[in-house]
C-alpha cells in the first residue's frame, strides 16, 4: 500500500520507469577501415557520411592520402578517391552521395589549394576552383548545391577570415568573418543557418560567430577554447566536440548550443581533435570519425539525445515510481545536486584585491595586492591555469587591484581598479597586454561580464568614494556608456559569457547587500536576493540565468556557496577556505567553477586555489 501525505494540491506522477536526463551521451560506432586524421573534408549527417583525404597518421604532409570513406550509420565502407590529394580542407553536403570538397593542403611543403570537387556517392569530379586558395581546416556548410566554407590559412599561413559562397557551379566572395582564424569548426544543413565556432587566432579560441547568408555576427563563446574541434548542427542548435587547447592538452569536451549560449554536456569517450564531424546532422544525432589521439585512430563515436519518445526530467520533477515504490525527484546544480569544492594547484603569488577570466580549466589570474610587508605592494603579475597547475605569464603594463575583467583565458579585459580610481583598459591576447581605450569614468570594486569583444562594467565606487550605479559597454574597441544598473554600489560580483549577464551581492548604503539584477541585453531587472548578503565576493556564469556566488565578507570572511537557476538562489557545498577579495574563471559555468586567490585567516593561505563541480541527481524523497 502506498501512502502519501501533506501533498494537497500538488500532482503526483505515477510511473513504471524513472524519467531519463536529457543530457546526451557518446557510443561506440563502427571504426573506420584505415586511421585517418585531418580530413580534406567532411559531409552529411550520422547516418550518410563522408570523410575524404587527410593523413594516415603524422606528420600530415608526408603520410596524406585520397581515400574517403562513407558511413551508413554503423559501418563504414571505402568510397572513390579524391582526384587531388590534400588534407585539412574545407566539406559540407547533406549526405554521403552529394558532398564538396574543397581546399586543403598538399605537397609539395603543405601548399595551399583551390581546387573543388564533388561527390555523387561513386566517384569525386573536379569543378571551378575556390577564388582564394586555403589551407588549415576551416568550417563548411550548406548543400552540394548551395554551400559556404570561412576562415582556414592563406598560402603564407596567415590566419584567413574570408567566405566563399557556392551555387553549384561557381563561388562567390561575401561577407567576412569577425575574427581571421584557422583549425576551426562550422556546420548547417543550410548555408543560411551556418555556425563557426573555436579555432586557432594566436592560441586555440572560444569565439562563436553565426552566420545569415550575407553576414557574420558574433554570439556566446564556448566554454572551453580550442583549435581543431569538429560539429555537427545549426546556428541555434549546435554541437562542438573534441579539440586541442591553449594548455596544450587534446581534450573531448562537449558543449551544446541552444543559439545564444554554450553548455557543457558529456564528453567523447576518447579525447580527440582534428576529427571528421557531421556538418549537415543535428545537435541530437552526430559523429566524431577518426582524429588524433596523439596519433591516428580508426574510432568513431556517435552522439545522441535521450529518443523523443522518452520521458524528460525537468528541475523540480516528482514522481513516484510503481515499480520500486519510491517517491523520488530531480534537481540540477540548484535543486538536489551533488556539488563538491576540491583542491587545485596553487597560485605562485599570494594575492587578494585579484581579478580573474576563463573557465575551470583554462583561467586566467591578474593583479592585486600583497601583504603590508611587501613592497611594492599593488601588483602587476599575471597566471594562467591549466586545470593542474599555475604558469606566470607577461605583465600588466599598470600593476592595481581592485579593478574588473572579464573574458577567457585566450582573450580578456581588464579595466580600472586602485590606485586612483583607474580607467585604464588593457586587452589580453593570450600572451600580453595591450593598453586599449580607457573607461568612459574612473572607477574601483566594479563587477564584470562578457567577453573580450563583447561586455561590461558595472557599478563601483569614484575617487570621491562615491558608490554609483554607472555601466559601460565594451564593444572590442571602445566603452560606451549604457542603461544604469537599479542599485549603486560597490564590492560584488557578476557572471555572464553572452548578450545576458547577472550582478550579484556588494556593499550599497548603508550596508550589505545581497540583491541580483539580471541584464537581457537592454534593461536591468531585480531577480531574487542571494540567501547570504556579502561583499568581496566572487562569481561565475555562462548567462544571466545561470551563475554561482562563492566567498565574501558579511563580517567575517564566509566560505558559502550559493547557485542560481534564473529566479532563485539555494546554497550549496561551502569553499574548504572562507575568504574574500578573492577571483574566479567568470565565464565558468554553475556546474564547474574555479576559485582562487584572496584573504583568508592569514596571508599565505591566499595562494590556495579551489574547484567546485555540481551534477545533477535523482533523489529518493521517501519509500512507503
Amino acid at each position: 500500500m502506498t501512502t502519501l501525505k501533506n501533498l494537497k494540491g500538488t500532482a503526483i506522477q505515477f510511473l513504471d520507469a524513472d524519467p531519463v536526463v536529457n543530457a546526451g551521451s557518446w557510443s561506440s560506432g563502427g571504426a573506420l577501415p584505415a586511421a585517418k586524421y585531418i580530413p580534406a573534408g567532411s559531409a552529411g549527417t550520422q547516418t550518410s557520411n563522408l570523410v575524404a583525404g587527410g593523413a594516415s597518421g603524422p606528420p600530415a604532409n608526408s603520410n596524406q592520402v585520397n581515400t574517403s570513406f562513407e558511413y551508413d550509420g554503423s559501418s563504414w565502407t571505402a568510397g572513390g578517391a579524391l582526384n587531388t590529394t590534400r588534407f585539412a580542407g574545407g566539406g559540407f553536403g547533406a549526405s554521403n552521395t552529394a558532398a564538396v570538397i574543397a581546399g586543403g593542403s598538399r605537397s609539395p611543403g603543405s601548399a595551399a589549394g583551390a581546387e573543388t570537387e564533388t561527390y555523387n556517392g561513386t566517384a569525386f569530379t573536379e569543378v571551378a576552383d575556390l577564388n582564394t586558395a586555403r589551407k588549415e581546416k576551416y568550417g563548411g556548410a550548406g548543400t552540394s548545391t548551395a554551400g559556404v566554407i570561412f576562415g582556414g590559412g592563406t598560402p603564407s599561413g596567415a590566419n584567413s577570415a574570408l567566405t566563399e559562397n557556392w551555387n553549384g557551379s561557381a563561388w562567390t566572395e561575401t561577407g567576412d568573418l569577425n575574427t581571421a582564424r584557422s583549425q576551426l569548426a562550422g556546420v548547417g544543413a543550410a548555408y543560411t543557418a551556418s555556425i563557426a565556432f573555436g579555432g586557432y587566432v594566436s592560441s586555440g579560441s572560444a569565439l562563436t560567430e553565426t552566420f545569415n547568408g550575407s553576414s557574420w555576427t558574433e554570439t556566446g563563446d564556448l566554454n572551453t577554447a580550442r583549435e581543431g574541434l569538429s560539429g555537427s548542427g545549426t546556428n541555434t542548435e549546435a554541437l562542438a566536440f573534441g579539440g586541442l587547447t591553449p594548455a596544450p592538452a587534446i581534450v573531448g569536451a562537449t558543449e551544446n548550443f541552444n543559439g545564444s549560449t554554450w553548455t557543457e554536456v558529456a564528453d567523447l569517450s576518447t579525447a580527440r581533435y582534428l576529427t571528421g564531424g557531421s556538418p549537415s546532422g543535428t545537435n541530437l544525432l552526430a559523429l566524431a570519425a577518426g582524429g588524433n589521439t596523439g596519433s591516428a585512430t580508426t574510432a568513431t563515436e556517435e552522439w545522441s539525445f535521450p529518443p523523443s519518445t522518452a520521458s524528460i526530467l525537468q528541475e523540480g520533477d516528482m514522481w513516484f515510481n510503481s515499480t520500486s515504490s519510491t517517491l523520488k525527484g530531480y534537481g540540477t546544480a540548484a535543486g538536489i545536486p551533488s556539488a563538491t569544492w576540491a583542491s587545485g594547484g596553487n597560485l605562485n603569488t599570494y594575492v587578494d584585491g585579484t581579478m580573474g577570466s576563463g573557465i575551470q580549466t583554462a583561467a586566467l589570474k591578474f593583479a592585486g595586492m600583497m601583504d603590508p610587508g611587501t613592497s611594492p605592494r599593488t601588483r602587476a603579475e599575471t597566471e594562467q591555469y591549466n586545470g593542474t597547475s599555475w604558469t606566470e605569464v607577461s605583465d600588466l603594463n599598470t600593476a592595481r587591484h581592485s579593478g574588473g575583467g572579464f573574458g577567457l583565458q585566450t582573450a580578456s579585459l581588464c579595466f580600472g581598479g586602485e590606485p586612483g580610481s583607474l580607467t585604464n583598459t588593457e586587452s589580453w591576447n593570450g600572451s600580453a597586454w595591450t593598453e586599449v581605450n580607457d573607461l568612459n569614468t574612473g572607477r574601483t570594486d566594479m563587477a564584470g561580464f562578457g567577453r573580450s569583444t563583447s561586455g561590461f562594467s558595472v557599478g563601483g565606487k569614484t575617487p570621491g568614494d562615491d558608490d554609483v550605479n554607472n555601466v559601460e559597454s565594451w564593444d572590442g574597441t571602445s566603452w560606451t556608456e549604457t542603461t544604469e544598473i537599479n542599485t549603486a554600489r560597490r564590492n560584488f560580483a557578476g557572471g555572464g559569457v553572452g548578450t545576458s549577464g547577472l550582478v550579484f551581492g556588494g556593499r550599497e548604503a548603508p550596508g550589505t547587500t545581497g540583491k541580483s539584477e539580471f541584464w537581457d541585453g537592454s534593461s536591468w531587472t531585480e531577480k531574487g536576493d542571494l540567501n547570504t548578503a556579502r561583499y568581496w565576493l566572487s562569481g561565475s556564469g555562462t548567462s544571466g540565468t545561470f551563475a554561482l556566488a562563492f566567498g565574501g565578507f558579511t563580517p567575517p570572511n564566509v566560505g558559502n556557496t550559493e547557485s542560481y537557476n534564473g529566479s532563485t538562489w539555494t546554497e550549496v557545498a561551502d569553499l574548504a577556505l572562507a575568504r574574500r577579495q578573492g577571483a574566479g574563471g567568470n565565464a565558468s559555468a554553475n556546474t564547474a567553477s574555479i576559485a582562487f586567490g584572496g584573504f583568508a585567516t592569514s596571508y599565505p593561505q591566499g595562494v590556495a586555489t579551489e574547484e567546485f563541480t555540481a551534477t545533477a541527481a535523482v533523489a529518493t524523497v521517501t519509500t512507503s
